[in-house]
């Protein structure tokens, strides 16, 4: 656990809730959110905690990146709330960029924290009031339906009553697994007729409709800002060489009900997602029901065994697959996050 001390912040506006000061806020906010989030932080948060505390003493600099930086925009649109001359509570707000237009646009709610000697004193959920208003004034006017979405732990049930009064709706649980990269990898498993093979670009439909079944739209779809959309199936041509520029790979594995029928039904599907800069292969599994134990498991036993040696496999999993989270942990996945996602809509 981080230790941090509440200190005077420089250049405070007075007490209370104000707009975040990027001039002056970004150092004392890593400070808070590290100690905050300190026993649940992933090493993307200790990168943003990083690059936060580097951006704080770009001095005039700084202004110029604005636009440029995700982290410094989200944080700049946010709100702090100051006690005493102290910073001791913070709100963000990023534009969930990648959102679907079809399905309206979407903002996130991230780094809801306040220091522990200011809890219970109704901070954060004067946080919260100011930035649900500051998402309806940026969204009046905007095409389709406006949606803020959010994570919160799953055994944190008074951040869920806190969010519940502002209107969210909890879509699912989602388990986040890790298996470190090892030299000791599973054997073959003996998986009778099982035929694994790549998708075809026809099969776009098959497998949107597999998702529609077990990845539902109400349940928040494929994960964390990744509503159910026919574009994560159907793959564009400036996607795929955006995918190259980057040097990004994805490869869809399937199972089909009938590898003779023409236009047969797919039973369950894993995308494998790697790329230059990243430190882990990123898996996506989708199993039909009456399925999960034995297509769940031939489609895990061949990525650990291709890809568990190089790098790191990272997924994460509907809580309530309970089956396919006991097949995640026989290989050796460790859970990391156990998290509820909840969405506004309005």
């Amino acid at each position: 656990m981080v230790s941090l001390s509440v200190r005077k912040q420089p250049a405070v506006a007075g007490d209370g809730l104000r707009p975040v000061n990027l001039k002056t806020d970004l150092a004392p906010l890593a400070d808070l959110i590290e100690l905050v989030f300190a026993d649940s932080m992933d090493n993307s948060g200790r990168a943003a905690i990083r690059e936060m505390r580097y951006l704080s003493r770009m001095g005039p600099g700084l202004s110029m990146i604005i636009g440029m930086n995700d982290l410094v925009q989200g944080v700049s649109l946010g709100y702090v709330w100051v006690a005493e001359g102290k910073l001791v509570g913070n709100i963000s707000i990023y534009q969930a960029a990648q959102w679907p237009r079809e399905l309206g646009h979407a903002w996130i709610i991230a780094n809801v924290a306040v220091h522990p000697e200011y809890r219970r004193r109704g901070i954060a959920r004067q946080l919260m009031a100011a930035s649900m208003d500051a998402i309806s004034a940026r969204s009046r006017g905007k095409r389709g339906p406006a949606h803020a979405v959010l994570q919160v732990e799953a055994h944190n049930p008074a951040a869920q009553h806190l969010y519940r009064g502002f209107g969210f709706l909890a879509e699912r649980r989602w388990l986040h697994w890790r298996r470190a990269s090892s030299r000791h990898l599973p054997r073959p498993i003996d998986a009778g007729s099982v035929f694994i093979t790549r998708r075809r670009a026809g099969e776009w439909r098959a497998e949107y409709a597999l998702a529609q079944q077990v990845r539902t739209a109400e349940a928040g779809g494929m994960g964390w800002l990744r509503p159910l959309h026919p574009k994560l199936f159907r793959q564009s041509g400036w996607a795929a060489l955006n995918d190259n520029l980057n040097l990004r790979s994805r490869e869809r594995l399937i199972i089909r009900a009938d590898d003779h029928a023409p236009k047969s039904a797919l039973l369950a599907s894993l995308w494998i997602e790697t790329g230059f800069a990243v430190s882990s292969t990123q898996l996506t599994l989708l199993t039909a029901p009456d399925y999960t134990g034995l297509y769940d498991h031939a489609l895990l036993n061949l990525a650990v065994r291709r890809y568990g040696q190089r790098s790191a496999l990272t997924i994460e999993h509907p809580a309530d697959e309970t089956i396919t989270n006991a097949l995640l942990a026989q290989y050796n996945f460790v859970q990391k996050r156990d998290l509820l996602h909840m969405r506004w809509t309005r």
